[in-house]
């Protein structure tokens, strides 16, 4: 299933995408005389297996129904999880071919172990929502790719053979990235951290869509120009251990937010650098969920 967040104008939803419409979750659920479901998102996460069967059951009947939903076109989409309730964490050099690139400039090596940092709530935007243009604060604004996985339920010190039974879904990250503040503070916080800079979306694709999360191609593009392109399976830590390596002592929480890392081609490895300016239009795609695009806004 492809599930969204969207406001119709008045207020927010949460939706299941059926071809070119949106069906609304709740007014569904109601007409189709089904158990009530959550709208919000995290609302029906957490409400676990039972709210996942009646969303199936709501996607088979709107399948053989066109006349459900509304236009796609007719509403707005916004991340997936809106407003998350703690922050998202995410995953430094998990690509070989980007340690490499890196190393260049940073001299990075290939780590260990996972590399663990946050983005704060706040830098989630929504797919066509602007990246603000922090021009006073950084003039050096990189891209970053990335799967982005919702966890669906509660775990702590979760085996790394049974954590994907923990993903409810997958969606698209693009951690956006104040390359000049990252080097000056020597920690990634703050330059990964700035208002609006974690675009999350279109949709979130439940994991028993995808046979394999680890065989996923992921490209990026910037007006057009394609700058990374590169698959999942190069991933030097699989989603699965990113998973137990997390937990580890943690618990995690219906619909927290993990980003798995990026592939070659960021901004800051071009020779010479490349960074984003006000007006470009920057598209990140995983053909399995769709295109996340969004445009950097005016300085």
């Amino acid at each position: 299933m492809r599930l969204a967040t969207y406001s119709d104008g008045t207020r927010e939803h949460t939706g299941i995408v059926i071809g070119d419409r949106i069906v609304n979750l709740a007014a569904a659920a109601q007409a189709f005389g089904l158990p009530p479901c959550h709208d919000d998102l995290p609302g029906c996460i957490r409400a676990g297996a039972p709210a996942l069967d009646t969303l199936r059951e709501i996607a088979r009947r709107c399948e053989a129904d066109p006349s459900k939903g509304v236009p796609l076109g007719s509403v707005r989409l916004l991340a997936p999880i809106p407003r998350p309730a703690r922050n998202v964490v995410c995953v430094g050099l998990n690509y070989a071919d980007h340690v490499a690139e890196s190393a260049s400039v940073v001299g990075a090596a290939a780590p260990q172990f996972p590399v663990l940092f946050t983005k704060p709530p706040q830098t989630v935007i929504g797919p066509d929502a602007e990246i603000p243009w922090h021009g006073r604060v950084s003039t050096a604004i990189d891209w970053e790719a990335e799967l982005a996985v919702i966890i669906g339920r509660e775990g702590r010190d979760i085996a790394e053979d049974d954590a994907l039974s923990y993903v409810f879904g997958y969606t698209i990250g693009n951690d956006i990235t104040a390359r000049d503040l990252q080097e000056r503070h020597q920690q990634w916080y703050k330059g990964k951290g700035l208002d609006g800079f974690c675009p999350l979306g279109p949709v979130v694709v439940t994991a028993d869509e995808i046979a394999d999360p680890q065989r996923l191609d992921i490209a990026l593009r910037v007006n057009g120009e394609t700058k990374q392109s590169a698959n999942t399976r190069q991933m030097i830590f699989s989603i699965a251990r990113l998973i137990a390596e997390w937990s580890a002592g943690m618990t995690l929480l219906p619909s927290d937010i993990l980003l798995t890392g990026t592939p070659s081609g960021v901004g800051v490895g071009r020779k010479p650098p490349e960074f984003l300016r006000p007006g470009d239009l920057v598209e990140a795609e995983i053909p399995a969920i769709g295109i996340l695009r969004n445009r950097v806004a005016a300085a």
